[in-house]
């Protein structure tokens, strides 16, 4: 959905589109008009204030899309104001897909779920622009510090909301918290799932057939150079 404004009806082209075929449109409408705020009230702060996890999505320059998840105590997404929040980038694999995305395409969409104790959501969307702490901090004194070793800010992700609605619980489940320990800032691959999916075994299956290919056709099968970092 694209920013909610006075000059322009909420919900893109497309979505109004599909509203029309499915023959939504004035069920659409009481939402537009009902739930979409431009801004965070007060229950929303209070509501992201407790959260202890997020969902975010992000696309690069291309529309190429990527769904990421983050998580630190309650209170790690900082509201600064009815217009603006931060999130924290703690250590992960190096890969940096989202904060590359952001670095092409500003727009980011923010989802909120409360499994446990309300069982409701909050979609929050709107640009976002990635932030040195040192920077940061002192303009805004009372973002949160790090409780844990490992979970210090390597950045910080600071959103200004366009759009913010509820997700309904219909089909949000009731989970209970089991208290598993968190690895803050690990590199132990163990503690961090290791080959959880098998895709590293499968990429080494891979190679090794590859090589085995190469090998059986005395090399004549070039692999082209800088290929693996193609783009």
């Amino acid at each position: 959905m694209p920013q909610n404004s006075p000059n322009r009806a909420p919900g893109s082209q497309g979505e109004r589109h599909v509203q029309t075929v499915m023959g939504t449109t004035e069920r659409a409408e009481r939402f537009y008009q009902d739930q979409m705020l431009d801004h965070l009230n007060p229950a929303m702060k209070d509501f992201i204030a407790r959260q202890e996890m997020l969902f975010i999505a992000t696309a690069d320059g291309q529309g190429e899309c990527d769904s990421s998840f983050r998580s630190g105590p309650a209170g790690f997404v900082h509201v600064i104001d009815d217009h603006t929040l931060v999130y924290p980038e703690y250590r992960g694999n190096g890969v940096f897909a989202s904060a590359g995305n952001i670095l092409e395409n500003p727009h980011i969409g923010l989802m909120f779920l409360d499994f446990q104790r309300d069982r409701i959501g909050l979609h929050v969307n709107g640009r976002v622009k990635i932030m040195e702490d040192e920077r940061l901090r002192p303009h805004v004194p009372d973002l949160p510090l790090a409780r844990v070793p490992g979970q210090r800010a390597q950045m910080w992700m600071m959103v200004q909301v366009q759009e913010a609605y509820i997700h309904c619980r219909k089909h949000i489940p009731h989970l209970r918290k089991v208290g598993a320990d968190e690895s803050w800032g690990t590199d132990d691959t163990l503690r961090k799932g290791g080959d959880f999916f098998g895709a590293k075994q499968e990429q080494e299956e891979r190679r090794r057939a590859s090589t085995r290919e190469r090998e059986d056709t005395g090399g004549r099968h070039r692999v082209g150079a800088g290929s693996t970092f193609a783009r």
